[in-house]
């Protein structure tokens, strides 16, 4: 029980749409759309008009690996578009009408216009069923752009339109990535998703493994990685980080004060807001009640013999214990769609596993089977499903990310053979999981589908684990 028995080490340090995940488990409680069932979106290549050209390529990227990563959609390959593309929709013109098309079943309609006309699209080898386009322009000093999602299925370009709306921006690629954000958030909703951009990862960051560790902040698809702490106090430095529902602070474990002590931070900008941390060797792995008005985590107090649950208010005063003597018990998480139900790790069967328990510490029940190392767990906001990091049927310490029906306790592995996967967390959206994981030879953050799907390293630079995940 590797992760318990490194908390009880710091009291010592401190005296000094829809897819079954799997087939054979329909009842898993989480559903992503099936690749093959998906509505077929192409997105052409967005142009600019003078200088905003020079900024349509990270658009376009952008644009792409948003509506991607939603799961929403069977992404076309661009290697099959027709020769041209439309960027407005006055663009598409009517190519010659053929008299024997479509005789049977209504009027004629035309054959190809080599991309500028609606069944160039919709017919082999596309077969789009929607088809994004648009361009950029710079306007008095604004980048401004036009987006447009079309219909591809009907008949004529005047009954295509889903989507048609501009985008402003500042005149940089910091600009044209929000406005890709923004764009892609619209056609994400239009389809029934949630869209991430906008959302948060919050997870530890080490420049070398000889440094501080400090908390740090990048957007959902791994840009705009900044520093939110710099404590420089003695290693292990920060880690254990959580959010806030309202995505406005973060809880964190830290020893910038000598001891692992639980600090609160404002996000924006960031700022100390002064968590009053009983007197204990150890206060740690702080997590959010889901009104945001109390935290849960572990604590030595009274007399240094870690660790127990305990609840407080979230400036720390108020605070009682949960869970009992003589158990080693810590990363508590509570329900968020029930608030009276939490998740926590505990050692008190041998080997760490994952136990539920009331917000009274009551109806303490064992969920994992007792095998290997259960660690880490986080709720979906569905309030069913557990993610969790696992040892199961791999040599101790070789851990892989795994999800939970907590109500009929089937579970599904998502990693493999790929190193050693931990702190699983979810995002808002509660499809997409970011993780930590060593497959690439040093420690970094990931996100993936919650069927383990479409992989994304987020980070690269340094060391980077512990990731938490909010608005």
């Amino acid at each position: 029980m590797r992760k318990l028995v490194w908390l009880a080490g710091m009291a010592t340090i401190a005296g000094g749409g829809l897819f079954v995940l799997a087939s054979q488990e329909p009842d898993i409680g989480l559903r992503i759309t099936k690749s093959s069932e998906r509505p077929r979106m192409a997105i052409a290549d967005f142009r600019g008009a003078g200088d905003a050209q020079n900024y349509m390529a990270v658009f376009n990227q952008t644009l792409w690996a948003d509506v991607d990563s939603a799961a929403l959609f069977s992404m076309v390959s661009k290697s099959f578009y027709p020769m041209h593309n439309p960027q407005q929709p006055a663009d598409f013109q009517q190519p010659p009408v053929v008299s024997e098309s479509r005789m049977k079943r209504g009027p004629a309609l035309p054959t190809s216009g080599n991309g500028l006309w609606m069944t160039d699209w919709s017919r082999p080898p596309v077969e789009a069923t929607y088809l994004t386009f648009g361009y950029g322009a710079v306007q008095n000093g604004v980048l401004v752009v036009r987006g447009f999602v079309f219909d591809m299925r009907r008949d004529y370009p005047s009954e295509a339109q889903v989507i048609g709306k501009n985008y402003t921006a500042s005149v940089d690629e910091s600009g044209a990535r929000k406005a890709a954000h923004e764009f892609a958030c619209d056609i994400i909703t239009q389809f029934g998703g949630t869209c991430i951009a906008g959302s948060h990862i919050y997870y530890t960051h080490q420049a070398t493994k000889m440094a501080t560790k400090e908390i740090w902040a990048m957007d959902a698809d791994g840009s705009n990685q900044h520093s939110i702490t710099n404590f420089n106090s003695p290693t292990p430095g920060s880690s254990f980080t959580a959010v806030s529902p309202d995505g406005g602070k973060i809880a964190f474990t830290s020893f910038a004060k000598g001891q692992p002590a639980i600090f609160v931070f404002s996000v924006d900008p960031p700022r100390d807001l002064k968590f009053y941390n009983q007197r204990a060797s150890v206060n740690a792995t702080p997590s959010f009640t889901p009104d945001g008005k109390r935290i849960v985590y572990a604590s030595s107090a009274p007399d240094d013999n870690c660790c127990r649950i305990f609840i407080a208010d979230v400036n720390g005063l108020g605070f009682r214990p949960i869970s009992a003597r003589p158990n080693i018990d810590v990363e508590p998480k509570v329900n968020p769609k029930t608030g009276t139900e939490i998740a926590f790790v505990s050692g008190r069967s041998g080997h760490a596993q994952l136990y539920t328990m009331n917000i009274d510490g009551g109806n303490v029940e064992r969920i994992t089977d007792g095998t290997g190392e259960a660690t880490n767990p986080a709720w979906n906001s569905n309030g069913r499903t557990l993610a969790f990091a696992w040892t199961r049927g791999y040599a101790t310490g070789k851990f892989n990310i795994f999800v939970m029906d907590v109500v009929t306790r089937k579970y599904l592995q998502l990693t493999h053979d790929e190193g050693r996967n931990e702190n699983p967390v979810w995002a808002p959206d509660g499809v997409h999981l970011a993780f930590m994981s060593n497959r690439g030879g040093s420690e970094q953050i990931y996100s993936m589908l919650a069927n383990g799907t479409q992989p994304q390293k987020l980070t690269s630079q340094g060391y980077n684990t512990n990731p938490a995940w909010g608005k």
